[in-house]
């Protein structure tokens, strides 16, 4: 076995809920880990390292797009609404949303806190007369949001196709929830990602200078960190696939040789070739789109889509939910 990185004292700090799902997805069969535990402080960097990758088109035709919408957004937009961001990362596309509908407020949502607040402090130097909220939170839980925005018309804004790095069940439960804390008559913008050709898709999660497998990898560095994990780093490697009947890619952790490690003291033996799953993207045609976002309680009112149609924007409308027709 290899010596833990961390001492008991240490360890005793880890989150408990990351402890649990690393313990209960190592010992499950198949193995997967939730993808929300990547971001750590240098996960949370290397994502942004990816964003700015010639791979990976999401970012930057998601930007593009919402450069394009801005005058349509502010007239679809209540006044002075406080927009809320989940899994706000750096807010690099932040700006564009809050200067194009003349925000009252910003609250930024990210499980990952140093990194939250430092992307906080420096919106605020951009937008000096704007209230910033950031809360530091998984929200895959419940979320209460500020009290100062509690009277406020309010905008959520979900970037980045995060939606589809959840099954289809998960993500109807958390748009659901999203429609409770944000309120009646809330407005929601998504970015939803597209079907496209598998070479198109598959690149964008396996670039070619490495830095999605230092992203993958680092998780393995973080639970060796946090949990007194042993686990050896080097025997592991990243690897991207196309799930066409899922349509979705996925991400693993492949062991390339027999390997036995412990985490919180708990033993665990790999077999080569075995992999941990660690994250699910999925793509979404039209069709699929909006019926997940009506099965959340959300009311589509207006999509935008690039030339090529790689990418979807789509703003909603916060509905009751009904059980009858």
């Amino acid at each position: 076995m290899l010596k833990p990185e961390v001492e008991d004292g240490q360890a005793s700090l880890a989150d408990p809920n990351f402890r649990r799902d690393v313990l209960d997805g190592l010992a499950a069969r198949p193995r997967a880990i939730p993808a929300r535990w990547f971001y750590d402080r240098r996960g949370s960097e290397l994502f942004e390292a990816i964003t700015d990758l010639p791979e990976y088109y999401p970012t930057r035709t998601e930007t593009a797009l919402l450069r394009q919408i801005g005058p349509e957004l502010a007239g679809l937009s209540a006044p002075a609404a406080a927009v809320v961001e989940f899994g706000s990362g750096s807010s690099a596309k932040t700006p564009i949303v809050l200067r194009a509908i003349d925000a009252g407020a910003y609250v930024p949502i990210d499980i990952s806190g140093d990194f939250l607040r430092q992307s906080a402090g420096e919106l605020s130097q951009g937008f000096p007369g704007l209230p910033v909220y950031p809360v530091e939170a998984d929200f895959l839980r419940p979320v209460p949001l500020p009290p100062q925005v509690a009277d406020m018309p309010k905008l959520g804004f979900f970037p980045g196709s995060t939606i589809g790095n959840m099954n289809a069940w998960h993500a109807v439960d958390l748009l659901r929830a999203m429609r409770e804390w944000l309120g009646k008559g809330a407005r929601l913008l998504i970015g939803m990602d597209r079907v496209k050709p598998v070479e198109t898709l598959v690149a964008a999660y396996d670039d070619a200078h490495g830095v999605t497998a230092a992203f993958n990898l680092n998780l393995l560095e973080r639970i060796n960190r946090e949990l007194r994990g042993t686990i050896p780093v080097d025997a592991f490697r990243h690897h991207a696939l196309w799930n066409a009947g899922a349509a979705r890619i996925e991400m693993h952790l492949e062991a390339q040789r027999d390997v036995d490690f412990a985490v919180d003291g708990r033993g665990f033996a790999m077999a080569a070739g075995e992999t941990i799953h660690t994250e699910n993207s999925h793509k979404y045609g039209p069709n699929g789109a909006r019926q997940l976002l009506r099965g959340g309680g959300w009311t589509p009112i207006a999509e935008w889509t690039d030339p090529q149609d790689w990418f979807a924007l789509i703003l909603c409308e916060a509905q009751p939910l009904r059980r009858a027709p």
